[in-house]
């Protein structure tokens, strides 16, 4: 049986929401040329990768963005929506229980992002270009398991919603390792996914907006806003960075983007969502898994001709907007998917 539902916000309260994600627009539109000139008078330069995440020489990915790297497109651009982000947060979204803890993982992820970018852009090019995988992935870790302590004996959060009968479940302390692998994975795989001129900036926006009418319909107006702003910085970035793309959003963007989407799924308690609503970057994620676990069981054997699975359409001719597009339009789908079970799951 389904229930009825009134549901009714002040009007004051949605326009708010709304100024405050014109506002991210309007920062990062305001912070883009002041980046731009920096970053080409410091040659902030993405240098492309040496070697794939198993090791061999990256032969397929240089033979496929060779000469997109000839043009010296600088990398840490995702330093003007994450300074967007939060100066309109700190200014006017602040609250103890619903934008501490996003904002402070968000900048939390980007400062370790911002590193490895900046090694990058010092570096010799050599290897991996940047912190070791393995290093950059404790990081992330220390800074999800902050955030899962605060989640648990701050906000004293201790159950999960999984949709339909079975409703809010009683974790505990348990909630401290979901919450970890919750936004460790979403962070890798919005860094992932990060590998076309527009990808990673379209598909977060979209996820952001879906948890944004979420966050709204549960009466979570600070969370709602928190995710608008991203929205707003996010299309003021993306604007530049379609194809060809002005600069690179670098780890320091994809970092904090995915860690704040799996502190957001958290707090509105849609982890179970998370994989329909952000479906693309579980694609984009496994993928990537699949490949590296072909090549190690099945003595080099790939499944694709390269991972992530956007460089392997373009390996078999995709052009790059057309994959990124329709990728954008997968992910629209997704999203829509999952409001409708989120209010299936809630209201039925």
């Amino acid at each position: 049986m389904i229930q009825v539902i009134n549901f009714s916000v002040e009007t004051n309260t949605i326009i708010r929401i709304l100024i405050l994600g014109f506002l991210g627009f309007v920062f990062s539109m305001i912070i883009t040329p002041i980046y731009t000139h920096l970053s080409y008078k410091g040659q902030w330069w993405k240098k492309p990768r040496e070697k794939s995440v198993t090791g061999e020489h990256a032969t397929v990915f240089n033979k496929l963005h060779g000469e997109k790297h000839k043009r010296n497109i600088p990398t840490m651009a995702g330093i003007i929506f994450v300074l967007s982000v939060c100066l309109v947060t700190l200014l006017f979204n602040l609250s103890r229980s619903e934008t501490w803890l996003p904002v402070a993982a968000f900048a939390g992820a980007a400062l370790i992002g911002l590193v490895d970018d900046i090694i990058n852009i010092k570096g010799d090019g050599l290897g991996v270009a940047g912190l070791p995988s393995k290093l950059k992935f404790l990081l992330i870790t220390i800074v999800a398991l902050i955030g899962g302590l605060f989640f648990y004996y701050k906000l004293n959060v201790n159950y999960i919603h999984i949709p339909g009968i079975f409703g809010n479940q009683h974790i505990g302390w348990l909630i401290i390792p979901l919450f970890v692998l919750v936004v460790v994975s979403t962070a890798n795989a919005v860094n992932i996914s990060d590998g076309l001129d527009g990808l990673a900036g379209g598909l977060t926006s979209i996820a952001f907006s879906a948890y944004a009418i979420i966050a709204l319909l549960e009466g979570r107006y600070g969370i709602a806003g928190f995710c608008l702003v991203i929205v707003g910085s996010l299309l003021s970035y993306t604007w530049f960075n379609i194809f060809p793309a002005r600069f690179f959003m670098g780890d320091v963007g994809s970092f904090a983007l995915g860690t704040a989407l799996g502190v957001v799924a958290m707090l509105t308690n849609t982890v179970v969502l998370l994989p329909i609503i952000g479906l693309m970057f579980v694609v984009e994620a496994g993928s990537t898994i699949l490949q590296v676990a072909s090549k190690k069981l099945r003595n080099g054997k790939k499944i694709f001709k390269i991972a992530p699975i956007h460089h392997h359409f373009e390996a078999i001719g995709w052009q790059e907007t057309k994959i990124t597009m329709r990728f954008w339009i997968l992910g629209q789908v997704s999203a829509v998917i999952g409001l409708i079970v989120f209010l299936l799951g809630k209201y039925i």
